[in-house]
């Protein structure tokens, strides 16, 4: 099989290759990363807050 793969004829030229790359960075840096980054932070915040749930907040203890 990776024979069949070598011997391919290349038919992306330079231009096409790097408007492919251009188009991946594109998606990436503007699509996905961003829900990602949304992601991780209200994961996060989601965590924080459900700790406070259970454990209550931060802070000394309240005084008897």
């Amino acid at each position: 099989m990776s024979e069949l793969l070598q011997r391919a004829p290349n038919s992306d030229g330079p231009r096409s290759r790097r408007r492919l790359e251009l188009l991946t960075f594109l998606i990436l840096a503007f699509g996905i990363w961003p829900l990602v980054a949304v992601g991780v932070v209200g994961g996060y915040g989601f965590i924080v807050w459900m700790f406070q749930v259970v454990f209550g907040p931060p802070g000394p203890p309240a005084a008897h």
